[in-house]
C-alpha cells in the first residue's frame, strides 16, 4: 500500500504519541519565567501522564522485564536517599526531580515512540532547539547581550539566561550530537546534507558558550560516533571538522582570543587556574570527604548543600556571580559539585551511584551492540548513532555537570531516545507496529 493511499486519520493517530515527546523540546525555545519554570517540565509531566492512560486502555504490558529492571534499577537508591533526607520536603523534591530526569520520561519515550519515524521526529525537534537557541546565543554574542564573562556581556546562553549558562551549551550539544549521528546513518541524500548543514552551522554557538565541559562531551561523542561507523569515514570526517574549525576560528577570528584562553584553561589545574577550577576542584574533594563519612547511603537528597561548608577548605568562594542577558547582577550559591557522579556519591552513597551509573551504563552496552549489528545488515543506523551518541555525552559531561534547570528535562528526553533504541525488541525496531506500513515509514523518513 503506498503512502498516498493510507488513511489520513491512521497516520495521525499513529504518530500522535511521538508528537507529544516532539513538543517537549520544542517548548524549550519560548522565553522561561522570572522563576526559572517552563512549561517544558509541565509537558513532560502531561506526557507521563498520557503514556499510564494509553496503556490502561490497551491493557498491554508498559515494559519488558530488561527494560524494567534497567529503567528501575535507580528507584533502589534513591528511595533509600530519600529516606534519609534532612527534611522530608528536600526528600519529596529531590525525588521527583531524579524520577523525572531519569525513570519517568525515559520511560514514557520507550513507551510512546513506535517506530523509527516518531524517533526521527524527537531527534530533529532536538536539532530545531539547538538552532533557535544557537541562532539567539550568536547574536547576544554579536550584540554583547549575553551573559557576563570576564567582564564583557558575549557569553551566548540563550533563553536559559545567566542562571544557567549550562542550558544553551547543553541544548546546542546535544542538538549537534543528533544532526552528526544522522548524517552519518543511512538516509536519504537530503537528509544528510540537512544533518552536515545544522551540524556545521551548530559548531559556532558551541564555541560561543565558553563551556568546557561541553566541548570536552561533544568532541569525545562525535569521535565515538565515528568509530562506530568505520576508521574509513572516521577519519575523513575528522579532516572535514578540523578543516571547518581553522576556518570558523584561524579564518574569521571567531573569537579566537577567548576561545584559546578557554580551551588553555581545561588543563590549567595547579599553574594559576582560575577561580571556577579552583571552586569546581574544591567541591570536588568536599564531595568525596562527604561520602567518606557517609559510604553506604549518603546524606540524603539535596543534601551536599548543607554539608558543603562542613568539608570544604577556604579555597571555596562564596558562590558564583551571574549578571547579563537582561538580569541584573546577583551572587549565585554553590549547591552542587559540579559532578553528576560526586552529586550522586555524596548524597546517596555507594549504592545509589552503582544503582544509578549502572543503569546507564546498560543502555549504553546495549545501544552499542545493537548498532554493531545493524551497521552492516540492518536498517535505523542513524537511529542506533544518535541514540548511542546522546547516551555517551551525557555519561561524558556528567562528570563537569549535573541536572538542575529548565534543560534537566531536554536531559530526560535524550536518556528517553537512548532507552527506546536500547531496550526495544528487534520487531520494534527493524518494523514498526503502529500500522503504518513501512513504505508509508521510510517516506515519512524521508
Amino acid at each position: 500500500m503506498s503512502l498516498a493511499l493510507t488513511p489520513l486519520p491512521h497516520r495521525v493517530a499513529a504518530l500522535t504519541p511521538a508528537l507529544l515527546v516532539v513538543a517537549v523540546p520544542a517548548l524549550l525555545a519560548l522565553p522561561l519565567t522570572r522563576d526559572g519554570a517552563g512549561p517544558a517540565d509541565v509537558l513532560s509531566g502531561l506526557v507521563v501522564v498520557y503514556c499510564v492512560i494509553r496503556l490502561l486502555l490497551e491493557r498491554r504490558r508498559p515494559l519488558s522485564p530488561a527494560a524494567a529492571v534497567v529503567l528501575g534499577l535507580p528507584v533502589v537508591g534513591l528511595a533509600l536517599a530519600a529516606m534519609g533526607a534532612f527534611s522530608s520536603q528536600a526528600g519529596l523534591t529531590g525525588l521527583g526531580r531524579y524520577l523525572q530526569t531519569f525513570v519517568l520520561v525515559p520511560a514514557a519515550v520507550l513507551l510512546l515512540l513506535r517506530d523509527r519515524t516518531g524517533f526521527r521526529m524527537v531527534v530533529w525537534s532536538c536539532v530545531g532547539l539547538a538552532l533557535c537557541q544557537g541562532a539567539l546565543g550568536v547574536h547576544q554574542f554579536v550584540t554583547r547581550t549575553g551573559a557576563s564573562y570576564q567582564g564583557a556581556n558575549i557569553r551566548a546562553v540563550g533563553t536559559f539566561g545567566p542562571q544557567d549558562v549550562m542550558g544553551m551549551a547543553t541544548a546546542v550539544s546535544l542538538g549537534l550530537v543528533c544532526a552528526v549521528g544522522i548524517a552519518l546513518g543511512r538516509v536519504s541524500v537530503r537528509q544528510r546534507v540537512a544533518a552536515i548543514a545544522c551540524a556545521s552551522v551548530l559548531l559556532l554557538p558551541l564555541a560561543l558558550s565558553f563551556s568546557r565541559g561541553a566541548w570536552i562531551a561533544t568532541v569525545l561523542t562525535c569521535a565515538v560516533q565515528l568509530v562506530l561507523t568505520g576508521w574509513r569515514r572516521a577519519l575523513k570526517a575528522v579532516a572535514a571538522a578540523v578543516a571547518a574549525g581553522v576556518i570558523l576560528v584561524g579564518g574569521f577570528g571567531v573569537g579566537s582570543a577567548l576561545l584559546q584562553q578557554r580551551i588553555g584553561s581545561i588543563a590549567q589545574v595547579t599553574d594559576a587556574p582560575d577561580q571556577s577550577v579552583v571552586d569546581r576542584y574544591t567541591l570536588w574533594a568536599s564531595a568525596t570527604e562527604i561520602w567518606r563519612q557517609h559510604p553506604l547511603t549518603g546524606v540524603g537528597l539535596k543534601g551536599f548543600p548543607e554539608y558543603r561548608d562542613g568539608h570544604a577548605t577556604l579555597a571555596l568562594s562564596s558562590g558564583s556571580e551571574t549578571e547579563g542577558a537582561g538580569a541584573a547582577y546577583q551572587r549565585q550559591p554553590l549547591l552542587s559539585p559540579h559532578n553528576m557522579y560526586l552529586l550522586v556519591l555524596s548524597e546517596q552513597g555507594l549504592i545509589g551511584l552503582l544503582a544509578l551509573a549502572g543503569s546507564w551504563l546498560a543502555l549504553l552496552v546495549c545501544g552499542v551492540r545493537r548498532v554493531v549489528r545493524v551497521r552492516d545488515r540492518g536498517p535505523g543506523l542513524d537511529c542506533g548513532l544518535v541514540a548511542c551518541g546522546l547516551l555517551v555525552w551525557l555519561l561524558t559531561d556528567f562528570m563537569y555537570g549535573d541536572i538542575g534547570g529548565p534543560s534537566t528535562v531536554l536531559i530526560a528526553v535524550a536518556m528517553g531516545l537512548g532507552a527506546w533504541w536500547a531496550l526495544t525488541c528487534d520487531t520494534r525496531v527493524e518494523a514498526p507496529r503502529c500500522g503504518v506500513p513501512q513504505r508509508a515509514e521510510e517516506a515519512l523518513a524521508r
